[in-house]
């Protein structure tokens, strides 16, 4: 597996980097990013932390992507929080969607599906106007493995299948326990209503190869 939202000591996991990629090689994962929450306070830092270990990532046998994950910010200031990510050398943006599990502003969706994302991030409450954006701008939409996030995975699935965007499926891992592989993230996805399951996988690979440089 390929995990796209991952969290360290830097947002509210609970390891560091090299802990996070020793475990998912462990778990038979193949890559992941590490996508600290972050707003303007913190995006310079968590880059420059990430950043720091990027010289080393050959010698890891999980290799990863250094992102963040644009948390709780106002919809308007969205696109300038993305802008400093990317300026600050993320090779990896997403936005925390809105979500029936933590009260994230209404029309944080439609704002980060408007601006240079990857993901969007358990948007268990997307409205049908933000699936077709979806699939319009070529953001992935996440079905999540975490607790409470999980809760909107049916209704992503479906409007996935009626507009076409595409899927990507994360853990939005904060601690060990919630490390998955392959076989739990079928379970996941079949468990969301998605039926080719494997071709989610694949995308997960397919984001990951393009955007790791």
């Amino acid at each position: 597996m390929f995990d796209l939202h991952v969290h360290s000591i830097f947002s509210d996991g609970e390891l560091i980097p090299s802990e996070i990629a020793r475990r998912m090689y462990a778990a038979g994962n193949r890559g992941f990013a590490i996508t600290d929450h972050a707003d303007f306070t913190n995006i310079p830092d968590i880059l420059a932390k990430l950043l720091r270990i990027k010289e080393h990532m050959e010698v890891y046998e999980a290799k990863f992507l250094v992102g963040v994950e644009i948390t709780h910010v106002p919809p308007s200031l969205i696109g300038k929080a993305v802008e400093l990510a990317w300026k600050e050398g993320a090779e990896i943006v997403i936005v925390h969607g809105e979500t029936i599990a933590e009260p994230v502003k209404e029309g944080t969706n439609l704002a980060a599906l408007n601006e240079e994302i990857n993901i969007l991030a358990h948007p268990g409450l997307m409205k049908e106007e933000e699936a077709e954006l979806a699939k319009e701008n070529g953001i992935y939409i996440e079905i999540s493995a975490r607790r409470g996030h999980c809760l909107g995975n049916g209704r992503v699935s479906r409007l996935a299948e009626k507009y076409g965007f595409q899927l990507v499926i994360n853990t939005d891992m904060h601690s060990p326990a919630d490390i998955i592989n392959d076989s739990a993230a079928e379970k996941v996805l079949s468990g969301a209503g998605v039926e080719d399951w494997r071709r989610v996988m694949e995308n997960n690979e397919k984001l990951f190869k393009k955007l790791r440089k």
